[in-house]
């Protein structure tokens, strides 16, 4: 079981706002990944969004996250994630790509684009 600490930056409250290159956890299926990319709110198309199991608040940040230990890139509403402060590296075959190192528990994002 994973332990959460609810005082950490980026759980509850109101809308945690997360930055690109910063570690986090989904709270509902658990897996680590980094921030890529944040949207102001859920830019998918309705369709996309109607099949999504858990069919979140549109009108929140939603952010593109590079999976650890895959290739999967996602898509989440702010209110599933939260920090993850354990500063372990992620796997991802993106990094090299979208980051140019890792300090201090954070990548630092690059210039390339987000494909979105």
């Amino acid at each position: 079981m994973i332990a959460i600490d609810r005082n950490a930056p980026g759980f509850g409250g109101e809308r945690p706002v997360f930055e690109p290159g910063q570690l986090i956890r989904h709270r509902r299926y658990g897996y680590r990944g980094v921030i890529v990319d944040r949207d102001e709110r859920c830019m998918a198309d309705e369709a996309w969004y109607k099949k999504n199991q858990t069919q979140p608040d549109r009108n929140q940040p939603w952010y593109h996250v590079l999976v650890d230990q895959s290739t999967a890139c996602t898509y989440a509403a702010s209110q599933n994630l939260v920090a993850d402060p354990s500063g372990t590296p992620i796997d991802h075959p993106l990094l090299q790509h979208l980051f140019s190192g890792f300090k201090d528990g954070h990548y630092v994002r690059n210039d390339e684009p987000w494909p979105g």
